[in-house]
Parts: structure tokens; sequence; C-alpha cells
């Protein structure tokens, strides 16, 4: 009876991790701008992956990458909130820059951007104590810093790296982290870190 329990939860773990939605996979409210300052409203769906903005408009259906894109904004239908993506050069491959969709999570003299990537993963679940794993899709984000000269730079998440980033004022910044107990891997203490750095 226990086994036969455990079979029908986990079929309904794995059911449930497959209609799963992300943000990327449907339309949004929003607005966009182009590179040539045309304002477009209507349903939008971003591609990060791809750098491809779909925008529905009436019965139109209009495709822009990231290279005729200056701006864009939605109304996020899954995570219920405004977001905001800008269209910045960034150094690609042997110095080349081409324009990459971000997502500004703060906004200040130096910014937090982000990115996001739909990746598969083994995710445990409660009944891990029996060998079981469920391989599901989820949201990958990748952080970087933008500095008022325009200059991208990747964050890998870790402390280290964020006290070199933020050399100038790197005894403020450890002492801000500790003493508020933020983690350099979170969304929501990266912006409280930023902000702060902003701030001195």
């Amino acid at each position: 009876m226990i086994k036969y329990l455990l079979y029908i939860l986990l079929l309904l773990s794995a059911f449930l991790g497959c209609t799963q939605r992300f943000s990327s996979e449907v339309f949004h409210q929003g607005y966009l701008v182009t590179n040539q300052k045309d304002s477009l409203k209507g349903k939008l769906k971003y591609d990060l992956e791809a750098n491809i903005v779909t925008l529905i408009v009436g019965d139109k259906t209009l495709s822009y990458s990231s290279q005729k894109v200056f701006y864009f904004e939605i109304f996020d239908a899954i995570l219920n909130n405004y977001r905001q993506f800008y269209s910045i050069p960034h150094t690609v491959n042997y110095g080349y820059k081409i324009p990459i969709l971000f997502e500004v999570i703060y906004e200040g003299k130096t910014s937090l951007l982000r990115r996001e990537r739909i990746v598969l993963r083994t995710v445990t679940t409660n009944f891990a104590y029996a060998g079981v794993g469920n391989v599901q899709n989820v949201i990958e984000y990748s952080y970087y810093f933008l500095d008022d000269r325009g200059e991208i730079s990747f964050f890998s998440g870790k402390k280290k790296d964020l006290l070199k980033y933020m050399s100038d004022k790197q005894s403020d910044i450890k002492q801000f982290i500790k003493q508020n107990k933020l983690s350099t891997d979170q969304a929501s203490d990266l912006v409280r870190i930023t902000a702060f750095y902003n701030s001195i």
C-alpha cells in the first residue's frame, strides 16, 4: 500500500513538473521601443537565449532581434510583477560586441542585470531517501554588473568575486554583508548590496 501511494505521488510530482510554465514561454502585456524610437504596445514574449522579442499588435505578429530593440517592459503574468529589459552591447567572442537582451534588476551608477535560461536539472523530492529524483526544467539565472561607462562584468555569485569587483569599497561591503547576513547568490540580497555600494 505504501509503495502504491509513493508511486502515485511520484507520478503527480512529475506531472506538475511537466506542466510548469515559465515567463519566457507565454505572452505578457507590455510595450517595446525600437532603435528607431518607435513605441509599440501589445502582447510580448521574449527569448533571452535567442535574443528575440515577439510582439502581437492587433492581428500582426512581429519579431525583433536584440539589434533592433532598445527597451521593452512587460507585466509578467507568471511572476505577477513588472519587468524591464534593455538591449545592451556586450563583448562576446574575441572582443566582438553585439547587442544582448538583459533584464534590469536594479538601476543606478552601478546597475545589476540578469539573464535567464531554462535548463534540465534533477530535483530531489521528499522521497529522496528512497533514491528518487525528478528531472525537471528549471530557470537558471546569470548576473552582471553594468558600470557608468557602459562596461558589463559577469558576476559568478561568489562573495570573493563580488568583493573584487567592488574593491574600492571592499571593507564597507564586507561589513554590510556580515551585519545584514546577506548572501551574494540571492537576487534580493544582491540588489541590497548594489544599492548600498552606490550609496557610499
